[in-house]
């Protein structure tokens, strides 16, 4: 169903697996611009191979899935997925979700020319044209969405965002309790950054107001 729907919105470089060993072949011979990804699957969860997934690529993905409690869903962004949409779930929806992430790449790659594309603090680099983020000199993995994080903070020091102003500024669009996404991806980017995750100093929470990013010193 969801594959008749895509391809009527323009979209016709689409593979399936219906395994996780599918999957991974597919990733292993194919560059994907978004990857689909269900928790029930026949020999391996979705969440484990979410984590293998992150061993090698950087691609969004996207949880669809009938795993609907809070946990799970936390535990799938936590994993290193970027997004989670659970089942029975609006088609347009899932549809939206991809066509906002994709805009989003796009825009990510087509203004590279037109921003600044290095970020140089004294803790971390963060470079917008490799997509790399180097941490005290070593090469970080650094998923699409938490980059994306990332640099959004670095191109707006010592200003303050919402939750839902970094879904909607980050992620291209707003669905009711998506804030959680943006707290499970300002988690990972803390325990990468900070020297200290449970009491953070580079993206600063406000109680009642939102986030922002204080550039360490010696920028």
């Amino acid at each position: 169903m969801l594959e008749n729907l895509f391809r009527k919105e323009g979209y016709t470089r689409i593979t399936k697996a219906v395994s996780a060993a599918e999957a991974l072949l597919a990733v292993r011979t194919t560059r994907f611009d978004i990857i689909i990804l269900d928790v029930m699957l026949p020999d391996m969860d979705g969440f484990s191979l979410c984590t293998e997934l992150r061993k090698t690529i950087t691609t969004p993905i996207l949880f669809l899935t009938a795993r609907s409690s809070d946990m799970d869903k936390l535990q799938g962004l936590f994993l290193g997925g970027d997004d989670y949409v659970t089942k029975p779930f609006n088609p347009m929806e899932v549809v939206a979700r991809i066509q906002a992430h994709l805009r989003r790449s796009a825009l990510y790659s087509s203004d590279v020319g037109t921003v600044e594309n290095l970020y140089r603090y004294d803790t971390f680099t963060v470079n917008r044209t490799t997509g790399q983020l180097i941490i005290n000199d070593v090469d970080t993995p650094c998923p699409a969405k938490e980059l994306e994080l990332l640099l959004h903070f670095c191109k707006h020091p010592n200003r303050v965002f919402t939750a839902q102003q970094l879904y909607e500024q980050v992620w291209g669009t707003m669905v009711q309790g998506d804030e959680k996404t943006v707290v499970i991806h300002i988690s990972r980017l803390r325990k990468k950054l900070e020297a200290d995750p449970s009491h953070p100093k580079l993206i600063v929470t406000l109680r009642g107001i939102g986030y922002k990013f204080v550039p360490p010193s010696g920028e």
